[in-house]
């Protein structure tokens, strides 16, 4: 007997994204990444901690839990507790005419229900109203969460047509600061644990361990009304008429066909070199669609269907060419590309247009805005300062007075490069300390580091300025003796934020943006239009016959100096003479896990992770060694691990700026 399929929550939402996953999903012939990833995922965004943190507030709750695939037994369990008059029910199962949902927490007192979604998301409880707009939509990147919610009150509705639903979201609030020290250790993310959410709780741990709430408790009945009577997403049905086109095509397994475009982009159903017993669902998508929108292409293989799209080029220019049944990126012409005369260097639109007739033409040669580039570095002052910044920043955070999502740096590294060539990694920094908030030590060290000399100071990107204007809010408050030095020295480095809360004008050595520098100037094909250093510098690196002789070389060889590398070590190894990315020859941080895994963990999570993650690996390492549990030789290697991840961090930018040396001098 086939087993029934149900429309599940997570699978009404895969559906809203897109209603072709559906039949992919569940389905084992077809690649799905997705799968893959859970538990780093989880750890990335802190949701399965949030929520059990939220339980801890509700100390009568029962928590139905166990055999996650009876969903039969798990309704059954449901509604036998809820014969009670009062009951808070954690995972609570409703399964009702093929649907099937579990609230992650249930409160019930007569006829009066109250249905809690807890998230990682943050809100600012002190400044919140509602999460409608007065043109009808939603706020930005809350319809998801808020069409999580409706579906649930839909499924509760139909089975209990009498309860009266008020639905809530249970949010972090960084309005509120925790009070007491190590509140995220008591919720441990352990992989492969047979727990629903994974997340082990401290025993015993009690609510008044907690401190004060960093969770708000947010209602938002007028926004689930709008969605049951208005279906903003699919105005051209009813909110219960797409429920039952997704339930009925599920059930059947059916394929809903979407049109291909631009969000197949990130289909977590795509594998371009799938295995014999697997198939790619983008790929069978795409091989299906095409020949019916564009005749033209037949006929169709696979080869063509992996050809670079329009929506692979930078900063994707050419939106409307999707439209327009023009897929990939041989069909685009310069119009589509927008000029922006008087850009400086070399310009967005310039660069877009290179990267295409490169990629059309399989040009592997980079393109370079020579004189700008020189012009530019001319301008730099000797000795030259790179420094990079590892930081973390979580849901329930690690020590007392900090808000949710607050940054933690708790490590940075810095080179110098002097005028004859010389390169010495000068100082590092780590703090790794449980319990201790580092940020203010953190940037003693660097001013102690960045007042050796008053060249010029490098960072990659915008992290490093964020972060040392979230130090200087955090001074505002703060009962530092020095602080006024160091208000002084972020002033002297750094140009405000839109986020700071006192202006200042842009420092004399106001850090200067190496990745800027890279996108004005320089464009390697191999990078596919990425400006990010991981994309940038095995791009260097394979371009550069300067850094290839020199860094195959032993340390002791090459005038320069290092913290965390023995004399012997070599960053560069070739095969079949092309160079390893050297972030490859590091060893990884956690057992089973890559490295690379853990920066792909932080690329495909939430927004809002993503704005305040910088370093995938090292915000996990930092989470990690917040564990009182771990073992001191374990410590010790992770630390080591860790300085030699941010030392090869800024070694990287010093390696970006000796090939543009080259090219200026060549």
């Amino acid at each position: 007997m086939t087993k029934p399929r149900h429309l599940t929550k997570s699978r009404f939402k895969l559906a809203l994204d897109c209603p072709t996953k559906l039949y992919y999903t569940r389905n084992s012939i077809y690649e799905n990444s997705s799968e893959t990833d859970s538990f780093l995922q989880g750890l990335a965004q802190g949701g399965f901690q949030v929520e059990e943190l939220a339980r801890m507030y509700f100390p009568d709750g029962v928590a139905i839990l166990d055999e996650d695939w009876n969903y039969d037994k798990l309704a059954e369990r449901t509604a036998a507790l809820l014969q009670q008059e009062n009951v808070t029910i954690f995972e609570a199962a409703f399964l009702i005419d093929g649907l099937f949902i579990r609230v992650d927490i249930l409160e019930k007192k007569g006829n009066a229900i109250r249905l809690i979604e807890v998230k990682a998301k943050s809100v600012d409880s002190s400044s919140h109203d509602t999460y409608l707009t007065n043109k009808g939509s939603f706020k930005s990147g809350m319809q998801p969460y808020l069409y999580d919610v409706a579906f649930q009150q839909f499924v509760i509705q139909k089975c209990y047509p009498n309860w009266k639903i008020k639905p809530y979201l249970n949010l972090v609030d960084k309005s509120k600061q925790t009070t007491v020290n190590g509140l995220n250790s008591h919720f441990k993310i352990v992989p492969n644990s047979d727990l629903r959410t994974g997340v082990v709780v401290t025993p015993g741990l009690k609510r008044d361990d907690l401190g004060d709430s960093i969770l708000a408790l947010i209602p938002v009945e007028e926004e689930i009304d709008f969605i049951l009577n208005n279906n903003p997403q699919e105005p051209e049905r009813t909110f219960e008429e797409t429920v039952t086109f997704y339930r009925d095509h599920y059930a059947s397994d059916t394929k809903i066909h979407t049109p291909i475009g631009a969000h197949c982009k990130g289909c977590e159903f795509k594998d371009d070199d799938p295995g014999e017993k697997n198939e790619s669902g983008f790929h069978v998508c795409w091989m299906m669609q095409l020949p019916e929108v564009r005749p033209d292409v037949l006929p169709l293989s696979r080869k063509r269907i992996n050809d670079p799209k329009t929506y692979d080029v930078w900063n994707n220019p050419a939106k409307d060419a999707l439209a327009e049944h023009r897929y990939f990126m041989d069909e685009l012409t310069r119009d589509d590309v927008k000029d922006d005369p008087g850009a400086y260097g070399m310009s967005r639109s310039d660069r877009q247009w290179v990267q295409i007739e490169k990629t059309i033409n399989n040009d592997p040669t980079i393109e370079v805005d020579i004189d700008n580039l020189r012009l530019e570095m001319s301008q730099w002052k000797y000795p030259l300062n790179f420094i990079d910044f590892e930081t973390c920043a979580v849901a329930i955070p690690f020590t007392a007075a900090m808000r949710p999502y607050e940054q933690l740096a708790f490590q940075f590294s810095h080179h110098i490069v002097y005028e004859d060539g010389r390169v010495e990694h000068f100082s590092d920094y780590i703090n790794l300390e449980i319990g201790v908030f580092p940020n203010f030590d953190f940037l003693r060290a660097l001013k102690k580091s960045l007042e050796q000399n008053d060249g010029s100071i490098f960072r990659y990107h915008n992290h490093e300025n964020t972060i040392v204007n979230v130090i200087y809010n955090q001074l505002l408050s703060s009962n530092e003796p020095d602080k006024e030095d160091l208000f002084a020295f972020i002033e002297s480095i750094a140009h405000p934020t839109t986020s700071s809360l006192r202006n200042y004008p842009a420092g004399e050595r106001d850090m200067i943006d190496l990745q800027r520098t890279v996108v004005r100037n320089y464009y390697h094909p191999q990078t596919g239009g990425s400006n990010s250093i991981k994309a940038i510098l095995p791009a260097v690196l394979e371009s550069s016959t300067f850094l290839k002789e020199k860094y195959t070389q032993p340390i002791s060889e090459i005038n320069l100096t290092s913290l965390n590398f023995n004399q012997e070590y070599c960053f560069l190894t070739l095969e079949d003479g092309k160079p390893i990315n050297p972030y490859k020859l590091l060893p990884p941080l956690f057992d089973g896990v890559t490295n690379e895994q853990l920066e792909e963990a932080i690329e495909t999570a939430s927004a809002e992770v993503r704005q305040i993650a910088d370093g995938g690996a090292a915000l996990f390492a930092y989470a990690k060694m917040q564990d009182s549990n771990i073992a001191t030789e374990e410590r010790i290697e992770t630390r080591a691990a860790l300085l030699r991840y941010c030392e090869l961090d800024t070694l990287a930018m010093v390696m970006i700026y000796e090939h543009f040396k080259e090219l200026c001098e060549a």
